[in-house]
């Protein structure tokens, strides 16, 4: 497998001489091309801080973050955006979809912004609303659409200019269980199905469960990992929640049977 994302031992420091907050200590770790890796950790652990750094929406005070062979800490300024646009899918815990545009619209809308051809636009959203199953919905505008159709557009949105790297950070924090579990199949699926790269951040040990590699942080720094290997996501959910109980984490309100 391919080395996609390295992180070589970065660090984040907030403020001055005077009073220096360490967001992130040392942190060392490699995806691999077409990995579904989650991240967890308690509010404070770093690993938003992280997420930040790998986008490019915040930056590194030491060590660096290569992504696919780039340097991402030593783009210039003015080609961030366009090395985000290119490189990098979200998937917002809001969704973050435009209300004036149809499904289609929102879709297509980072196909449209790097100025790939209308043909080619119309065909790749046709294909990725297929695997998606919302084909029959794009014509229609955010408002008139369920939530869990709210969260398939989200994804293909995410995934329709073929990113390097698909980013989420708490998507399932505002869901209720069932849409939660419609999400992360949604997201598993593109793993599985279309190769996507996923890094997920969350404190949420059912969300975790679909990943196939947990990396736990506490106070910047990596704690322990696990890998799901042959586990079933019962067996593994329940691993995470030892792994949290070790780490002085609570309990997860989520039921098994969601499992």
């Amino acid at each position: 497998m391919k080395e996609l994302l390295k992180l070589d031992h970065i660090q984040k420091y907030y403020g001055n001489e005077g009073n220096v907050t360490r967001a992130i200590r040392d942190i060392d770790f490699s995806v691999m091309e077409g990995e579904f890796l989650g991240i967890m950790g308690a509010s404070g652990s770093g690993k938003t801080t992280m997420l930040n750094c790998i986008s490019t929406i915040d930056t590194v005070s030491a060590g660096h973050i290569y992504l696919d062979g780039t340097d991402v800490t030593e783009i210039h300024p003015k080609e961030i955006a366009r090395f985000r646009r290119e490189n990098l899918g979200f998937i917002f815990q809001d969704f973050q979809l435009l209300d004036t545009l149809t499904i289609e619209e929102n879709v297509s809308l980072a196909l449209t912004i790097n100025h790939v051809p209308a043909k080619e636009i119309k065909a790749r959203v046709q294909n990725i609303a297929q695997i998606l199953k919302i084909t029959d919905i794009l014509e229609k505008y955010p408002y008139q659409v369920s939530g869990g159709q709210k969260q398939r557009c989200a994804c293909a949105r995410a995934i329709i200019h073929r990113p390097k790297l698909i980013l989420a950070d708490e998507p399932t924090g505002a869901l209720d269980s069932h849409s939660a579990q419609m999400l992360l199949a949604t997201m598993q699926g593109m793993n599985e199905h279309l190769g996507a790269t996923l890094l997920v951040v969350t404190h949420d040990a059912m969300t975790a469960s679909y990943a196939e590699r947990i990396l736990f942080l506490r106070d910047g720094m990596i704690f322990t990992e696990l890998q799901k290997g042959n586990d079933s996501r019962k067996v593994f959910f329940e691993k995470i929640l030892n792994v949290l109980t070790m780490m002085g984490g609570g309990q997860t309100n989520v039921c098994k049977t969601d499992l």
